[in-house]
């Protein structure tokens, strides 16, 4: 009989890189210790090669600089990656010896590697391994990666300008004064951020407040320079000149709680011109508020972990188990469709769960020793207990259980529903973000109790918590999709709607011929919005945001 653990690789082999959208973008920060040379007379000239795996096989993605003759490198060049939740993303890390005579790669120059999948580097912030070389340490070496998100992407700032004594530009009446905001990019080109609305016949203007974000502001660097430009309003569109002056997000930055930033305007002509010219007026910064959206990956880095529970369908509909028409035969070569997508959806929640042990429970069969109908027995006949270790310990508590089970019925999911949403209750008393839960359901069929599963959908919307059901064999599962709240939003019996949707439900016979990564990504893409929408829609930050947040370039 062929190993499961066989299939698990199987599985986790044919995951691959595909072209979903992205998430969010990663920047990784390599640094090595103790790494030695196979010439013990000089040090070596280290550079990592950063590798990622699609469809079975090794690709370069980028490489580090060269630190000449240095054991103990730190790399100034970044790794950026596109970060995808849904996917398990291969790494590998390798550490080679490059000479200054050539830049090629040779077996010999080869300095040891590490593997790791980018949900583990996120997910711990900073994980340093051994080098292994042909699979033994590489003497004492090793390898620390940091991972920072790409700062600046979702933040963004208010801004509410005014000025005072502005030059007058008309002769018949004031000036009709607007204020244009320019990003001075890398190559000194200029990108307009802002342009306010013009404020007619005032040479004390005051603009509307503006919101813009941090990326459009600064591409997130803060000392970037930004070049601010008032002009008096013509209609025929001729503009004229009025002042301009100079700033950055981090002078701005100074009028935030009360106080105000001034900044004098410039006509650089008629300061070349006039002797006791002093200004052409002067641009008032009264309010700088930042405001922070936080993003998955802040709640990731910040420690919460993500609760992943099992829950199978042990009805009678899904045929005699030692029968190999039914959906649960447990074949010697070749997993069922209950096992592949339990594999294919945990190989990925696994790398967010510190502990790596997950509850996993049946539902709609009689169970030992009095073999009474059970909705929400443990699989592995531990109720004070029910986790199991790893992915690998659902799998193998899964095939021993089947054949002390008798398969009845009815197909009720709202127990284990409530169940998952009693744990998320208890986590939403800690008002932080630490454990946020995801139950995958496998069934075969139809279920019996609607009403009581949208009751518990609905509650279970106010928690910390996502429902996932992949649907099992051939039945018609059109009932289930009115749980999926995209096409509609769900009502409990009494008309009570879902606060946000949290069921996605996907048939598995729409991937019974794609790879276990194409089922896994679809079922979970949605979880990254879940968790966001949860936590920002009540105001709750990331854990440990003071280490992570100082790491961002914005931090305050």
């Amino acid at each position: 009989m062929q190993k499961m653990s066989n299939i698990y690789e199987s599985a986790a082999n044919t995951l691959g890189i595909f072209n979903s959208p992205c998430l969010t973008k990663v920047e990784l920060r390599v640094a090595c210790k103790g790494i030695s040379d196979r010439d013990a007379l000089s040090k070596p000239d280290p550079c990592v090669i950063l590798k990622m795996q699609s469809h079975g096989q090794w690709f370069e993605v980028d490489r580090t600089e060269v630190i000449r003759t240095c054991i103990n490198p730190v790399f100034s060049k970044l790794f950026t990656v596109d970060f995808y939740f849904e996917e398990v993303q291969r790494l590998r890390f390798e550490v080679h010896d490059i000479s200054s005579n050539h830049n090629g790669l040779k077996e010999a120059d080869f300095l040891g590697g590490m593997e790791c999948t980018l949900g583990q580097i996120v997910s711990q912030r900073k994980l340093s391994k051994s080098l292994l070389k042909h699979g033994n340490t590489a003497g004492k070496s090793s390898i620390t990666v940091i991972a920072e998100e790409l700062s600046g992407n979702d933040d963004y700032v208010e801004l509410s300008f005014s000025a005072r004594k502005l030059d007058d530009k008309d002769f018949f009446s004031k000036s009709d004064p607007f204020l244009e905001i320019f990003r001075v990019n890398d190559d000194a080109t200029q990108q307009l951020v802002h342009r306010t609305e013009v404020v007619m016949n005032n040479l004390n203007p005051a603009w509307k407040t503006f919101k813009v974000s941090v990326n459009s502001l600064c591409s997130g660097d803060q000392d970037r320079r930004l070049k601010c430009i008032v002009w008096d309003w013509d209609s025929n569109g001729k503009h004229d000149f009025i002042g301009e002056f100079s700033s950055t997000f981090k002078e701005m930055r100074g009028a935030m709680e009360g106080r105000q930033v001034q900044w004098e305007c410039i006509n650089p002509k008629y300061k070349a011109k006039k002797k006791n010219y002093k200004n052409s007026g002067i641009v008032i910064l009264n309010q700088c508020k930042i405001h922070k959206m936080h993003s998955f990956l802040d709640y990731i880095m910040g420690g919460c972990q993500i609760q992943f529970t099992v829950a199978i369908d042990f009805t009678a509909s899904n045929g005699d188990p030692r029968n190999s028409c039914s959906l649960h035969y447990i074949h010697p070569y070749q997993p069922n469709e209950y096992l592949k997508a339990l594999v294919a959806v945990g190989e990925i929640c696994q790398d967010y769960d510190s502990d790596k042990m997950f509850p996993a429970f049946g539902f709609g069969a009689r169970i030992p020793p009095e073999y009474k109908v059970s909705h929400d027995f443990a699989i592995n006949f531990n109720e004070d207990n029910p986790e199991c270790a790893g992915i690998q310990g659902v799998v193998e508590a899964y095939q021993s259980c089947l054949p002390k089970l008798q398969l009845y019925g009815p197909t009720n999911i709202a127990p284990i529903i409530q169940k998952v949403a009693k744990s998320a209750s208890e986590e939403t008393n800690t008002k932080e973000a630490s454990q946020y839960f995801i139950l995958l359901i496998l069934t075969d069929g139809v279920i019996t109790d609607m009403a009581d599963t949208r009751e518990a959908i609905v509650h279970a919307s106010h928690l910390p918590m996502s429902v996932i059901i992949v649907g099992v064999g051939n039945a018609d599962f059109s009932d289930m999709q009115m749980l999926d709240g995209d096409d509609g939003i769900l009502r409990s019996p009494r008309g009570e709607p879902v606060l946000r949707d949290i069921v996605q439900f996907v048939p598995f016979r729409n991937f019974k011929h794609a790879s276990p990564a194409a089922l896994a990504k679809s079922v979970l893409a949605e979880v990254p919005n879940q968790v966001v929408d949860y936590y920002n829609g009540k105001g709750i930050k990331p854990k440990c945001m003071s280490e992570y947040e100082s790491s961002r370039t914005l931090a305050p």
